[in-house]
Protein backbone atom coordinates (compact mmCIF):
# COMPACT_ATOMS: atom_id res chain seq x y z
CA UNK A 1 0.00 0.00 0.00
CA UNK A 2 2.74 2.20 0.53
CA UNK A 3 3.71 1.95 -3.21
CA UNK A 4 0.62 3.08 -4.26
CA UNK A 5 0.32 6.01 -1.85
CA UNK A 6 3.44 7.14 -1.17
CA UNK A 7 5.01 6.53 -4.32
CA UNK A 8 1.67 6.33 -7.17
CA UNK A 9 -0.26 9.10 -5.56
CA UNK A 10 1.47 11.37 -3.38
CA UNK A 11 4.36 11.24 -6.49
CA UNK A 12 1.25 11.83 -9.08
CA UNK A 13 0.97 15.24 -6.93
CA UNK A 14 4.23 16.25 -6.37
CA UNK A 15 4.70 15.70 -10.26
CA UNK A 16 1.82 17.81 -10.74
CA UNK A 17 2.83 20.56 -8.51
CA UNK A 18 7.07 20.87 -9.69
CA UNK A 19 7.62 18.35 -12.11
CA UNK A 20 10.94 17.93 -13.76
CA UNK A 21 12.25 14.96 -12.12
CA UNK A 22 10.90 15.95 -8.19
CA UNK A 23 8.67 12.85 -7.70
CA UNK A 24 11.86 10.16 -7.54
CA UNK A 25 13.80 12.49 -5.89
CA UNK A 26 11.42 13.43 -3.07
CA UNK A 27 9.81 9.89 -3.02
CA UNK A 28 12.71 7.98 -3.10
CA UNK A 29 14.76 8.94 0.39
CA UNK A 30 10.76 8.95 1.79
CA UNK A 31 10.23 4.90 0.69
CA UNK A 32 14.35 4.12 2.20
CA UNK A 33 13.09 5.63 5.38
CA UNK A 34 10.30 3.71 5.41
CA UNK A 35 12.22 0.20 4.42
CA UNK A 36 12.31 -0.29 1.27
CA UNK A 37 15.62 -0.90 -0.47
CA UNK A 38 17.22 1.81 -2.14
CA UNK A 39 17.33 0.32 -5.45
CA UNK A 40 13.54 -0.50 -4.82
CA UNK A 41 12.58 2.74 -4.02
CA UNK A 42 14.25 4.69 -7.35
CA UNK A 43 12.56 2.20 -9.52
CA UNK A 44 9.61 2.83 -7.80
CA UNK A 45 10.03 6.14 -8.31
CA UNK A 46 11.01 6.84 -11.37
CA UNK A 47 7.94 4.71 -12.42
CA UNK A 48 5.84 7.77 -11.55
CA UNK A 49 6.95 9.71 -14.11
CA UNK A 50 4.69 8.27 -16.75
CA UNK A 51 1.05 9.63 -16.60
CA UNK A 52 1.23 12.50 -14.66
CA UNK A 53 4.47 13.87 -16.64
CA UNK A 54 2.49 15.63 -19.52
CA UNK A 55 0.83 17.82 -17.35
CA UNK A 56 3.22 18.35 -14.52
CA UNK A 57 5.19 21.41 -13.28
CA UNK A 58 1.31 22.96 -13.67
CA UNK A 59 1.45 21.99 -17.38
CA UNK A 60 4.46 23.58 -18.76
CA UNK A 61 5.52 20.64 -20.87
CA UNK A 62 2.11 21.23 -22.69
CA UNK A 63 2.07 25.00 -22.28
CA UNK A 64 5.72 25.24 -22.91
CA UNK A 65 6.85 22.28 -24.99
CA UNK A 66 3.76 21.74 -27.36
CA UNK A 67 3.24 25.74 -27.20
CA UNK A 68 6.49 27.22 -27.86
CA UNK A 69 7.25 23.65 -30.08
CA UNK A 70 4.51 24.22 -32.98
CA UNK A 71 4.11 27.15 -35.56
CA UNK A 72 0.85 28.55 -33.29
CA UNK A 73 1.18 31.74 -36.03
CA UNK A 74 0.88 29.25 -38.66
CA UNK A 75 -1.72 27.00 -37.09
CA UNK A 76 -3.60 30.30 -35.90
CA UNK A 77 -3.89 31.65 -39.05
CA UNK A 78 -5.55 27.97 -40.45
CA UNK A 79 -7.77 27.74 -37.75
CA UNK A 80 -8.90 31.75 -38.43
CA UNK A 81 -9.74 30.76 -41.47
CA UNK A 82 -11.92 28.05 -40.75
CA UNK A 83 -13.86 30.59 -38.29
CA UNK A 84 -11.72 29.24 -34.97
CA UNK A 85 -8.39 30.06 -33.00
CA UNK A 86 -5.30 28.41 -31.72
CA UNK A 87 -6.94 27.69 -28.32
CA UNK A 88 -9.98 25.14 -29.73
CA UNK A 89 -6.82 23.38 -32.03
CA UNK A 90 -4.64 23.60 -28.59
CA UNK A 91 -7.34 22.30 -26.53
CA UNK A 92 -7.51 19.70 -28.87
CA UNK A 93 -4.12 18.26 -28.33
CA UNK A 94 -4.30 18.76 -24.30
CA UNK A 95 -7.89 17.24 -23.75
CA UNK A 96 -6.38 14.17 -26.29
CA UNK A 97 -2.74 13.41 -24.43
CA UNK A 98 -5.30 13.33 -20.94
CA UNK A 99 -7.33 10.55 -22.33
CA UNK A 100 -4.68 8.64 -24.04
CA UNK A 101 -2.92 8.75 -20.47
CA UNK A 102 -5.57 7.86 -18.78
CA UNK A 103 -6.41 4.59 -20.83
CA UNK A 104 -2.36 3.71 -20.26
CA UNK A 105 -2.20 4.65 -16.36
CA UNK A 106 -5.14 2.50 -15.36
CA UNK A 107 -2.60 -0.26 -14.96
CA UNK A 108 0.47 1.60 -14.17
CA UNK A 109 0.07 0.91 -10.31
CA UNK A 110 -0.35 -2.62 -11.12
CA UNK A 111 3.14 -2.79 -13.32
CA UNK A 112 4.87 -1.19 -9.99
CA UNK A 113 3.79 -3.46 -7.57
CA UNK A 114 4.22 -6.63 -9.93
CA UNK A 115 8.14 -4.64 -10.84
CA UNK A 116 8.63 -4.53 -6.75
CA UNK A 117 7.50 -8.34 -5.91
CA UNK A 118 9.37 -9.69 -9.04
CA UNK A 119 12.42 -7.97 -8.74
CA UNK A 120 12.64 -7.25 -4.91
CA UNK A 121 10.38 -9.72 -3.41
CA UNK A 122 11.31 -12.71 -1.37
CA UNK A 123 10.04 -15.57 -3.97
CA UNK A 124 11.10 -13.14 -7.07
CA UNK A 125 7.16 -13.75 -8.15
CA UNK A 126 4.95 -11.96 -10.45
CA UNK A 127 1.64 -13.61 -8.93
CA UNK A 128 2.39 -12.37 -5.88
CA UNK A 129 2.12 -8.27 -7.01
CA UNK A 130 -1.28 -9.71 -8.75
CA UNK A 131 -3.06 -10.54 -5.69
CA UNK A 132 -2.96 -6.66 -4.97
CA UNK A 133 -4.90 -6.39 -8.60
CA UNK A 134 -8.47 -5.25 -7.79
CA UNK A 135 -6.86 -2.56 -5.20
CA UNK A 136 -3.92 -1.66 -7.31
CA UNK A 137 -6.72 -1.73 -10.56
CA UNK A 138 -9.11 0.75 -8.28
CA UNK A 139 -6.10 3.35 -7.26
CA UNK A 140 -5.07 3.26 -10.79
CA UNK A 141 -8.99 4.36 -11.67
CA UNK A 142 -9.17 6.72 -8.53
CA UNK A 143 -6.29 8.84 -10.41
CA UNK A 144 -7.16 8.68 -13.97
CA UNK A 145 -11.06 9.49 -13.75
CA UNK A 146 -10.53 12.87 -12.26
CA UNK A 147 -7.41 13.41 -14.22
CA UNK A 148 -9.32 12.97 -17.15
CA UNK A 149 -12.25 14.92 -16.49
CA UNK A 150 -9.44 18.17 -15.79
CA UNK A 151 -7.41 17.63 -18.36
CA UNK A 152 -10.65 17.69 -20.82
CA UNK A 153 -13.10 20.12 -19.30
CA UNK A 154 -10.10 22.53 -16.88
CA UNK A 155 -6.48 22.66 -19.10
CA UNK A 156 -3.18 21.48 -18.72
CA UNK A 157 -2.48 22.86 -15.21
CA UNK A 158 -4.63 20.73 -13.58
CA UNK A 159 -5.01 16.89 -14.31
CA UNK A 160 -1.86 15.50 -12.67
CA UNK A 161 -2.70 17.82 -9.05
CA UNK A 162 -6.88 16.99 -9.14
CA UNK A 163 -5.83 13.01 -9.92
CA UNK A 164 -3.71 12.90 -6.96
CA UNK A 165 -5.54 14.90 -4.28
CA UNK A 166 -9.22 13.16 -5.62
CA UNK A 167 -7.42 9.99 -5.33
CA UNK A 168 -5.74 10.47 -2.26
CA UNK A 169 -9.14 11.59 -0.80
CA UNK A 170 -10.43 8.08 -1.75
CA UNK A 171 -7.31 5.70 -1.66
CA UNK A 172 -6.95 6.09 2.15
CA UNK A 173 -9.97 5.86 3.23
CA UNK A 174 -10.55 2.60 1.32
CA UNK A 175 -7.46 0.95 2.12
CA UNK A 176 -7.98 2.18 6.30
CA UNK A 177 -11.23 0.20 5.82
CA UNK A 178 -9.51 -3.18 3.95
CA UNK A 179 -12.01 -2.06 0.38
CA UNK A 180 -10.27 -4.61 -2.52
CA UNK A 181 -7.48 -5.54 -0.01
CA UNK A 182 -5.74 -9.00 -0.05
CA UNK A 183 -5.89 -11.26 3.25
CA UNK A 184 -2.32 -11.45 3.14
CA UNK A 185 0.55 -8.92 3.86
CA UNK A 186 3.78 -8.52 1.61
CA UNK A 187 7.11 -7.44 3.09
CA UNK A 188 10.59 -7.24 1.79
CA UNK A 189 13.00 -9.83 3.12
CA UNK A 190 15.42 -9.09 5.75
CA UNK A 191 17.65 -6.10 5.14
CA UNK A 192 20.59 -8.27 5.87
CA UNK A 193 19.56 -10.51 3.13
CA UNK A 194 19.56 -8.02 0.41
CA UNK A 195 22.30 -8.01 -2.62
CA UNK A 196 24.71 -5.32 -1.98
CA UNK A 197 23.61 -3.88 -5.51
CA UNK A 198 19.97 -3.15 -3.98
CA UNK A 199 21.94 -0.77 -0.85
CA UNK A 200 22.56 3.05 -0.78
CA UNK A 201 25.16 4.33 0.65
CA UNK A 202 23.21 7.02 2.48
CA UNK A 203 21.11 5.45 6.09
CA UNK A 204 18.06 7.44 6.32
CA UNK A 205 15.55 7.12 9.15
CA UNK A 206 12.05 8.71 8.99
CA UNK A 207 12.92 11.88 10.41
CA UNK A 208 16.02 12.43 8.37
CA UNK A 209 13.30 13.14 5.31
CA UNK A 210 10.42 14.66 7.96
CA UNK A 211 10.63 18.71 8.85
CA UNK A 212 12.31 19.50 11.80
CA UNK A 213 9.05 21.56 13.34
CA UNK A 214 5.98 19.05 13.70
CA UNK A 215 3.08 20.60 11.59
CA UNK A 216 -0.32 19.13 11.42
CA UNK A 217 -1.90 17.14 8.26
CA UNK A 218 -3.81 19.88 7.79
CA UNK A 219 -1.00 22.69 7.94
CA UNK A 220 1.41 20.57 5.61
CA UNK A 221 -1.57 20.19 2.96
CA UNK A 222 -2.30 23.85 2.92
CA UNK A 223 0.02 25.31 -0.07
CA UNK A 224 -1.08 22.53 -2.24
CA UNK A 225 -4.53 22.65 -1.51
CA UNK A 226 -3.84 26.51 -2.17
CA UNK A 227 -2.28 25.96 -5.46
CA UNK A 228 -4.81 24.14 -6.55
CA UNK A 229 -7.59 26.25 -5.63
CA UNK A 230 -6.32 29.62 -6.63
CA UNK A 231 -4.93 27.51 -10.62
CA UNK A 232 -8.77 26.65 -10.90
CA UNK A 233 -9.67 29.49 -9.58
CA UNK A 234 -7.87 32.16 -11.94
CA UNK A 235 -8.80 29.73 -15.34
CA UNK A 236 -12.26 29.10 -14.30
CA UNK A 237 -13.90 32.67 -12.53
CA UNK A 238 -13.83 35.48 -15.66
CA UNK A 239 -13.56 38.42 -13.19
CA UNK A 240 -10.50 36.84 -11.13
CA UNK A 241 -8.99 35.74 -14.45
CA UNK A 242 -8.87 39.42 -15.89
CA UNK A 243 -7.39 40.88 -12.30
CA UNK A 244 -4.76 38.35 -12.81
CA UNK A 245 -4.79 39.57 -16.24
CA UNK A 246 -4.17 43.30 -15.69
CA UNK A 247 -1.08 42.88 -14.55
CA UNK A 248 1.00 43.30 -18.33
CA UNK A 249 4.43 44.35 -19.39
CA UNK A 250 5.97 44.03 -22.58
CA UNK A 251 8.34 44.64 -25.68
CA UNK A 252 7.10 46.48 -28.34
CA UNK A 253 9.22 46.38 -31.98
CA UNK A 254 11.38 44.12 -30.46
CA UNK A 255 15.18 45.25 -31.68
CA UNK A 256 13.19 47.72 -33.97
CA UNK A 257 11.49 45.12 -35.61
CA UNK A 258 7.81 46.60 -36.51
CA UNK A 259 5.07 44.69 -35.39
CA UNK A 260 7.46 42.13 -33.57
CA UNK A 261 6.15 42.49 -29.87
CA UNK A 262 6.07 40.42 -27.14
CA UNK A 263 3.88 40.92 -23.38
CA UNK A 264 3.71 39.25 -20.28
CA UNK A 265 0.82 38.52 -17.55
CA UNK A 266 3.32 37.27 -14.26
CA UNK A 267 0.27 36.95 -11.86
CA UNK A 268 -1.39 34.99 -14.62
CA UNK A 269 1.19 32.39 -15.45
CA UNK A 270 1.05 29.32 -12.96
CA UNK A 271 4.69 30.32 -11.95
CA UNK A 272 2.91 33.49 -11.20
CA UNK A 273 1.05 31.60 -8.53
CA UNK A 274 3.14 29.28 -7.15
CA UNK A 275 5.19 32.91 -5.88
CA UNK A 276 1.84 33.99 -4.49
CA UNK A 277 1.28 30.23 -2.95
CA UNK A 278 4.82 30.68 -1.60
CA UNK A 279 4.22 34.12 0.04
CA UNK A 280 1.13 33.31 1.67
CA UNK A 281 2.67 29.61 3.37
CA UNK A 282 5.81 32.33 4.89
CA UNK A 283 2.99 33.55 6.74
CA UNK A 284 0.61 30.63 7.02
CA UNK A 285 3.26 28.23 8.91
CA UNK A 286 4.71 31.54 10.35
CA UNK A 287 8.13 30.86 9.02
CA UNK A 288 11.48 32.73 9.23
CA UNK A 289 13.16 34.49 6.64
CA UNK A 290 16.56 32.45 7.15
CA UNK A 291 13.83 29.52 6.62
CA UNK A 292 12.27 31.18 3.68
CA UNK A 293 16.26 32.24 2.07
CA UNK A 294 16.55 28.12 2.19
CA UNK A 295 13.66 27.36 0.69
CA UNK A 296 14.44 29.61 -2.29
CA UNK A 297 18.06 28.73 -2.20
CA UNK A 298 17.65 25.00 -2.46
CA UNK A 299 14.26 25.68 -5.47
CA UNK A 300 16.32 28.11 -7.25
CA UNK A 301 19.34 25.19 -8.11
CA UNK A 302 16.94 23.25 -9.37
CA UNK A 303 14.82 26.23 -11.49
CA UNK A 304 18.46 27.09 -12.72
CA UNK A 305 19.04 23.75 -14.41
CA UNK A 306 15.55 22.94 -15.96
CA UNK A 307 16.01 26.77 -17.06
CA UNK A 308 19.37 26.99 -18.44
CA UNK A 309 18.47 23.79 -20.91
CA UNK A 310 14.99 26.12 -21.99
CA UNK A 311 17.03 29.29 -22.65
CA UNK A 312 18.75 27.46 -25.40
CA UNK A 313 16.22 25.10 -26.49
CA UNK A 314 13.68 27.69 -27.34
CA UNK A 315 15.21 29.90 -29.73
CA UNK A 316 17.20 26.13 -31.53
CA UNK A 317 13.38 25.36 -31.75
CA UNK A 318 12.18 28.91 -33.19
CA UNK A 319 14.72 28.70 -36.15
CA UNK A 320 13.89 25.09 -36.52
CA UNK A 321 10.41 26.05 -37.08
CA UNK A 322 11.17 29.47 -39.41
CA UNK A 323 13.99 27.58 -41.52
CA UNK A 324 11.31 27.54 -44.32
CA UNK A 325 11.64 31.09 -44.55
CA UNK A 326 14.73 31.39 -46.47
CA UNK A 327 16.40 32.29 -50.00
CA UNK A 328 16.48 29.46 -51.58
CA UNK A 329 13.05 28.48 -51.37
CA UNK A 330 13.87 25.20 -49.12
CA UNK A 331 11.27 23.36 -47.08
CA UNK A 332 11.90 24.23 -42.92
CA UNK A 333 13.85 21.36 -41.29
CA UNK A 334 10.73 19.98 -39.43
CA UNK A 335 8.83 19.45 -42.78
CA UNK A 336 11.84 18.05 -44.28
CA UNK A 337 11.87 15.70 -41.23
CA UNK A 338 8.11 14.85 -42.08
CA UNK A 339 8.56 14.46 -45.69
CA UNK A 340 11.29 11.43 -44.90
CA UNK A 341 9.62 10.11 -42.28
CA UNK A 342 5.67 10.16 -44.37
CA UNK A 343 7.12 8.53 -47.42
CA UNK A 344 9.45 5.77 -45.27
CA UNK A 345 7.23 4.41 -43.29
CA UNK A 346 3.78 5.59 -44.35
CA UNK A 347 0.38 4.76 -42.47
CA UNK A 348 1.61 2.90 -39.63
CA UNK A 349 3.77 5.98 -38.37
CA UNK A 350 1.21 6.69 -35.51
CA UNK A 351 2.11 3.78 -33.80
CA UNK A 352 6.13 4.49 -33.87
CA UNK A 353 5.18 8.31 -32.35
CA UNK A 354 5.40 7.77 -28.88
CA UNK A 355 8.39 6.09 -29.23
CA UNK A 356 9.65 9.26 -30.97
CA UNK A 357 9.08 11.41 -28.00
CA UNK A 358 10.23 8.63 -25.83
CA UNK A 359 13.81 8.77 -27.73
CA UNK A 360 13.66 12.97 -27.58
CA UNK A 361 13.05 12.30 -24.04
CA UNK A 362 15.88 9.91 -23.56
CA UNK A 363 18.15 11.84 -25.30
CA UNK A 364 17.39 15.69 -23.72
CA UNK A 365 15.84 14.26 -20.01
CA UNK A 366 12.82 16.34 -20.42
CA UNK A 367 9.30 15.85 -21.56
CA UNK A 368 9.29 19.86 -22.38
CA UNK A 369 11.99 19.54 -24.28
CA UNK A 370 11.19 16.47 -26.22
CA UNK A 371 8.03 18.38 -27.15
CA UNK A 372 9.63 22.05 -28.14
CA UNK A 373 12.25 19.66 -30.14
CA UNK A 374 9.69 17.11 -32.12
CA UNK A 375 6.07 18.54 -31.52
CA UNK A 376 6.30 20.46 -35.44
CA UNK A 377 7.69 17.72 -36.47
CA UNK A 378 4.65 15.24 -35.58
CA UNK A 379 2.16 17.71 -36.60
CA UNK A 380 3.89 17.90 -40.27
CA UNK A 381 4.02 14.30 -40.62
CA UNK A 382 0.56 13.81 -39.63
CA UNK A 383 -0.12 16.29 -41.96
CA UNK A 384 1.41 14.58 -45.19
CA UNK A 385 -0.23 11.10 -43.57
CA UNK A 386 -4.11 13.11 -43.86
CA UNK A 387 -4.06 12.63 -40.61
CA UNK A 388 -5.07 14.68 -37.27
CA UNK A 389 -2.17 16.34 -36.65
CA UNK A 390 -3.71 17.46 -32.93
CA UNK A 391 -4.13 13.54 -32.09
CA UNK A 392 -0.30 12.92 -33.30
CA UNK A 393 1.52 15.34 -30.93
CA UNK A 394 -0.87 14.03 -28.41
CA UNK A 395 0.63 10.84 -29.15
CA UNK A 396 4.61 12.90 -29.05
CA UNK A 397 3.29 14.21 -25.52
CA UNK A 398 2.65 11.26 -24.26
CA UNK A 399 5.59 8.84 -25.85
CA UNK A 400 7.44 12.08 -24.16
CA UNK A 401 6.10 11.55 -20.40
CA UNK A 402 7.13 7.58 -21.18
CA UNK A 403 10.36 8.34 -21.93
CA UNK A 404 10.70 10.04 -18.70
CA UNK A 405 10.91 6.65 -17.05
CA UNK A 406 14.22 6.32 -18.70
CA UNK A 407 15.69 9.52 -18.76
CA UNK A 408 19.27 9.48 -17.85
CA UNK A 409 18.93 12.56 -16.20
CA UNK A 410 15.99 11.59 -13.68
CA UNK A 411 17.77 8.36 -12.98
CA UNK A 412 20.73 10.03 -11.60
CA UNK A 413 18.94 12.70 -9.92
CA UNK A 414 16.66 10.05 -7.55
CA UNK A 415 20.46 8.18 -7.34
CA UNK A 416 21.77 10.49 -5.73
CA UNK A 417 19.06 11.20 -2.83
CA UNK A 418 19.80 7.57 -1.86
CA UNK A 419 23.01 6.95 -1.98
CA UNK A 420 22.86 4.84 -5.22
CA UNK A 421 25.62 6.50 -7.98
CA UNK A 422 27.00 4.29 -10.41
CA UNK A 423 24.35 1.85 -10.11
CA UNK A 424 21.52 3.59 -12.87
CA UNK A 425 22.00 0.87 -15.80
CA UNK A 426 20.48 -1.36 -13.05
CA UNK A 427 17.89 0.69 -12.76
CA UNK A 428 17.47 1.45 -16.14
CA UNK A 429 17.09 -2.31 -17.04
CA UNK A 430 13.70 -2.66 -14.51
CA UNK A 431 12.05 0.39 -15.97
CA UNK A 432 12.20 -0.37 -19.36
CA UNK A 433 9.49 -2.89 -19.17
CA UNK A 434 6.59 -0.20 -17.94
CA UNK A 435 8.10 2.03 -20.44
CA UNK A 436 8.06 -0.61 -23.53
CA UNK A 437 4.02 -1.10 -22.03
CA UNK A 438 3.72 2.53 -21.92
CA UNK A 439 4.83 3.23 -25.62
CA UNK A 440 2.75 0.02 -27.26
CA UNK A 441 -0.26 0.49 -25.98
CA UNK A 442 -0.08 4.79 -26.98
CA UNK A 443 0.53 3.53 -30.77
CA UNK A 444 -1.87 0.95 -30.66
CA UNK A 445 -4.31 3.54 -29.26
CA UNK A 446 -3.05 6.14 -31.81
CA UNK A 447 -3.82 3.18 -34.74
CA UNK A 448 -7.38 2.38 -33.52
CA UNK A 449 -7.67 6.72 -33.35
CA UNK A 450 -6.80 7.00 -36.40
CA UNK A 451 -7.86 4.11 -38.39
CA UNK A 452 -10.63 2.33 -36.61
CA UNK A 453 -12.74 5.73 -34.85
CA UNK A 454 -11.66 8.06 -37.56
CA UNK A 455 -10.60 10.90 -35.07
CA UNK A 456 -10.11 13.96 -37.31
CA UNK A 457 -9.18 17.60 -36.64
CA UNK A 458 -9.99 20.97 -38.36
CA UNK A 459 -6.74 20.93 -40.13
CA UNK A 460 -6.52 17.88 -41.59
CA UNK A 461 -6.23 18.08 -45.01
CA UNK A 462 -4.38 21.64 -44.58
CA UNK A 463 -1.34 21.10 -42.62
CA UNK A 464 1.91 20.31 -44.45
Amino acid sequence: MQVLIVAWLFGCFIEGASGFGTPAAVAAPLMVALGFPALAAVVMGMMVQSTPVSFGAVGTPILVGVGAGLDQTGIGAQMAALGSNWDTFFHLIFSRVAIIHALCGILMPLIMISIMTRYFGRNKSWTEGLAVAPFAVFTGLCFVIPYAAAGVFLGPEFPSMIGALVGLAIVVPAAKAGFLLPKDSWDFAPASEWPAEWMGRIEMKIEDVAGKTPVSVPMAWAPYLLLAALLVASRVFPQFKALLMSFTFGWKDILGETGVSGTLEPLYLPGGILCMVVILTFFLHRMSARELGAAVSESSRTLLGAGFVLIFTIPMVRILINSGVNGSDLVSMPVAMAQLVANSVGDVYPFFAPAVGALGAFIAGSNTVSNLMLSQFQFNTAGLLGLSGALMVALQSVGAAAGNMIAIHNVVAASATVGLLGREGITLRKTMLPTLYYLILAGSIGLIGFYVMGISDPLVGAAG
